[in-house]
């Protein structure tokens, strides 16, 4: 599909994206979605990018795709990231990763949401400090998938990032995920992602707090409540 170069809101430095159109599951022959760069990405790649602070922190990003939004946290400063999706979609993200320059900062892994032996080697790897996830809520019914593998990879202080369309299913995975006993914090609504554009779709900014991080209360001072309606984003 092309090269893309994607810039960072609030710094002077920019991202290059390959997207790739010939990764296929093997299963069904249809292509990858994951290999494209999605409008959920842009929104969470900017949101991060002027309202978290990454320095020295460890990242791990969930059904990461293309990587931006965990390649937008190397870029500001942390330590380790690990994007994680599945097997089809690993070359791609080492591709991004090799662009960019960060192979001494940035790993790539298979992870299978629910998967016991997947998550063993991830999260034996190290503790992450920040998780983040775009464009994940799309299916009700990998939602108890997607708890379970929270669950076992956020310690305790983890905070747990989401950008997502709202699409006539989202409410219903979020709600999956609070019957697993998540919080869900809505943070940021009625994000344009093309300027002057009527019928853009609308977009949420989420903290999700797994059970066992219910002894850390969300704090405004991470984050503001305001954005921008529309972003100009590339």
């Amino acid at each position: 599909m092309g090269v893309r170069e994607i810039q960072v809101a609030g710094h002077n430095h920019s991202l290059i994206i390959h997207e790739l159109d010939d990764v296929y599951d093997s299963a069904t022959g249809r292509p990858l979605t994951g290999s494209w760069l999605w409008d959920s990405a842009l929104v969470l790649s900017h949101w991060i990018s002027t309202h978290l602070n990454f320095q020295g922190k460890a990242v791990l990003e969930l059904g990461a795709g293309a990587g931006l939004p965990g390649l937008t946290a190397a870029l500001l400063g942390a330590s380790r990231v690990l994007l994680t999706d599945v097997q089809q979609l690993l070359p791609g993200l080492l591709k991004n990763v090799e662009a960019n320059g960060f192979k001494e900062r940035v790993e790539v892994k298979e992870l299978v949401w629910g998967s016991d032996e997947s998550m063993s080697e991830i999260r034996m790897s190290s503790m992450f400090d920040v998780v983040l996830m775009s464009d994940l809520f799309f299916d009700p019914e990998e939602m108890t998938r997607l708890g379970r593998t929270l669950k076992r990879i956020c310690g305790e202080g983890t905070e747990v990032w989401a950008a997502s369309e709202l699409r006539p299913w989202t409410s219903e995975c979020l709600n999956q995920l609070m019957a697993q006993g998540f919080q869900v914090v809505e943070l940021v609504t009625q994000l344009s992602v093309q300027e002057g554009v009527e019928d853009s779709n609308a977009f949420a900014i989420f903290q999700i707090i797994p059970p066992l991080a219910d002894r850390y209360e969300f704090s405004t001072t991470t984050c503001d409540y305001v954005l921008e309606e529309n972003l100009n984003l590339q």
